[in-house]
């Protein structure tokens, strides 16, 4: 039985603060904030943190690969694969999209509007498209990736017989995303296409990669500065420096476009993106073993059940910065100056508090929360915790 790894609690914990910051600050980046003298900040934060939906899709494909891939395929085995992804994934997605569908309809006075028929079809219609709002894309696209992990496992399990074969998945993963993002601009030309599995088949076969890998990469994510090798030295400083540098271009490339002072093509905007992301999912998982080894005992506590937290706060966030944006002109009026600054920070900062505080609370208190919120924490759970990595892939997103 293979280990369980707490580094990637902490992994989680970095994505979804990543996850908060680029939605705290999006109306300001992209429409509301367009004059401020400060507007390069607002951009900086929406588009450096917008890591966290492909480094979750990277984590979710490594653990799910480093659990299943030594494992005999059995249809035993994916029938529980999918038993845990329906009570834990699947079933709160449903309950949390139809929520924020009656949120939003209410808000908008459409659900008024509407007939039972009319209503019943739209909500089908986002359910099956990920769409209810704005965030629940992200589950809309897990739950593709896994309806196709059965069939990633068979064949990388096939190729797994060489492993040097198995380095290609990464290629072709970068090849079957690039095809269907050339597909879509001239073919299909789909508005959401950040909604498919097919724009991240890069991050989720680079995480099955890391996950087959592991013992090799294992080495040089355990080992401090002094500890590491030449060879390692200059991956960790290529990685990092390559990650900053990447990060910062997107960001510039998004001012200049938002500014209108340059827009780059279709192609360079992909590329940058992509390659800032995947850059960025590596720097989270060394960041991850890099905290694990250094912070004090508290900080460990308080940023695995954050990590632990995350999945739950990734579907309730929105509604604190929904409640919290309807109360914009009652808080700071028209302004963009410091209020509206100090605005943006507060929603970033309230978003992650009380979305912690009201998730912890429903895990404590109410005894179904785990039907709406998700799998419940492992530090939380009365029963034993979690010891092995395969507990931790059920606990997976």
């Amino acid at each position: 039985m293979k280990e369980r790894l707490p580094q990637l609690d902490l992994f989680r914990a970095f994505a979804i603060f990543c996850v908060i910051q680029v939605h705290a600050s999006s109306f300001a980046a992209a429409e509301q904030a367009l004059s401020s003298p400060i507007h390069y900040f607002y951009n900086w934060m929406n588009i450096f943190f917008r890591v966290g939906t492909s480094s979750f899709i990277f984590l979710s494909s490594f653990v799910l690969f480093y659990n299943y891939y030594s494992k005999s395929y059995t249809v035993e085995r994916i029938r529980r694969f999918y038993k845990k992804r329906l009570l834990y994934i699947i079933l709160p997605y449903v309950l949390v999209s139809c929520c924020y569908f009656f949120v939003v309809s209410w808000y908008t006075k459409e659900l008024f509007k509407l007939s039972v028929t009319e209503i019943l079809g739209k909500l089908g219609i986002q359910l099956l498209t990920g769409s209810a709002y704005t965030h629940l894309y992200f589950v809309f696209i897990s739950i593709q990736f896994y309806l196709l992990f059965p069939l990633l496992l068979w064949l990388i399990q096939k190729m797994g017989r060489s492993k040097a074969a198995v380095a290609w998945i990464i290629p072709i993963g970068l090849g079957l995303q690039w095809a269907f993002f050339i597909w879509n601009k001239y073919d299909l030309q789909l508005v959401n296409k950040g909604s498919f599995a097919p724009s991240y088949f890069s991050f989720y076969l680079l995480g099955a990669a890391a996950a087959v890998y592991f013992d090799y990469i294992k080495d040089w994510l355990s080992k401090g500065w002094s500890e590491s090798t030449n060879r390692q030295k200059i991956a960790t400083a290529s990685l990092w420096g390559g990650w900053l540098i990447l990060s910062m271009v997107d960001v510039q490339l998004y001012y200049m476009m938002r500014q209108r002072i340059y827009i780059a093509s279709t192609y360079t905007f992909e590329l940058v993106w992509n390659i800032h992301l995947l850059l960025s999912a590596l720097v989270l998982l060394h960041a991850a073993f890099v905290v694990y080894r250094h912070a004090s005992a508290r900080w460990l506590r308080w940023l695995t059940r954050f990590g632990e937290l995350s999945f739950a706060i990734y579907l309730f966030h929105p509604a604190v910065l929904l409640v919290y944006r309807h109360l914009r002109y009652r808080l700071i009026g028209e302004g963009i100056g410091l209020a509206y600054f100090l605005y943006i920070l507060g929603g970033a900062f309230l978003a992650l508090a009380l979305s912690w505080v009201f998730t912890q609370f429903c895990f404590k208190r109410l005894p179904y929360a785990s039907v709406i919120l998700g799998n419940v924490p492992a530090s939380m759970q009365k029963t034993k915790p979690l010891t092995s990595v395969e507990d931790q892939a059920s606990a997976s997103y």
